[in-house]
């Protein structure tokens, strides 16, 4: 199967195109330099001969897209239209990366992948558009939301942490935000077993199961570093207030891959402890 993955400079896009290249696909990846996805021009003809194009490029300064959501949409939403555009003229399946940001954050328990959406900022309403964009331009696609993403390739949460654990001494952490910590090798694997078990055109949630806050991450974290996890403190959202609304409650269900026969993700603590080594460097 040959594959196109835009966005493949980054930290999902790096492990996206090495995994599907030791399972024997033909892949290309494409980033900014050499697309510009808000450019129909340079978008028209790009899906021609491949089979997958697999949308990984987003506009994800979460907070600086409350001041700046015009260039958000740009990218997150006509960027999905025009690679949605593309990918349908060329007769290809487009695999698009969303968020858990298109919910409210409101629930106590998993959001299934019909529930309303309701973004409570610029980043959630953009990557929402995407969605939208996405089915109204290709019939033939997943929409896959993820959720709290590391990985090895790029700046995120943990390694973030424990370097701050380590030059200061203590690290306050919110405690009271809870989510599904979810590996960008793992994501990469579930995007690999979608296409490849033909599951239908639809929404499917890319999370590990369980849940955690941001403060039992960042214990883990610190944790594997092997340094105390005491070094972690627990603080609120109330004393750490950021421009964008951050979702209170980002647990996603699995139920549309269960019902398709495609095995969710496992356990995000099972998963940290493969990964903590490559991410923690």
């Amino acid at each position: 199967m040959r594959w196109l993955v835009v966005g493949s400079a980054g930290m999902l896009g790096q492990d996206l195109v090495a995994l599907l290249a030791a399972r024997g696909h033909e892949v290309v990846g494409i980033d900014r330099d050499e697309i510009d996805i808000t450019d129909p021009s340079s978008t028209a003809g790009c899906a021609d001969g491949f089979d997958v194009v697999a949308n990984v490029a987003a506009y994800t300064a979460v907070d600086r897209a409350e001041s700046d959501e015009a260039t958000a949409f740009a990218v997150n939403a006509v960027g999905a239209a025009n690679l949605a555009r593309a990918a349908h003229a060329a007769g290809a399946r487009i695999v698009q990366i969303s968020t858990d940001y298109v919910f409210d954050g409101l629930c106590d328990e998993p959001y299934p992948e019909d529930a309303p959406i309701a973004p409570r900022s610029a980043y959630g309403r953009t990557k929402a558009a995407g969605e939208w964009a996405v089915r109204a331009e290709a019939p033939d696609h997943l929409v896959v939301r993820t959720a709290w993403l590391y990985g090895a390739h790029g700046p995120c949460f943990p390694r973030t942490i424990v370097r701050a654990a380590a030059e200061k001494g203590t690290v306050a952490v919110i405690a009271d935000q809870v989510g599904q910590p979810t590996w960008t090798v793992d994501l990469a694997g579930l995007v690999e077993r979608l296409v490849a078990a033909g599951a239908p055109s639809g929404t499917y949630h890319g999370t590990s199961s369980g849940r955690a806050s941001w403060f039992d991450f960042a214990q883990a974290a610190v944790a594997a570093a092997g340094m105390d996890p005491a070094l972690v403190r627990p603080t609120t959202s109330a004393d750490y207030v950021r421009p964008a609304a951050r979702p209170a409650f980002s647990v996603l269900g699995h139920g549309a891959l269960e019902a398709v026969g495609v095995t969710p993700l496992g356990p995000w603590d099972v998963a940290w402890a493969l990964a903590a080594t490559d991410v923690l460097g």
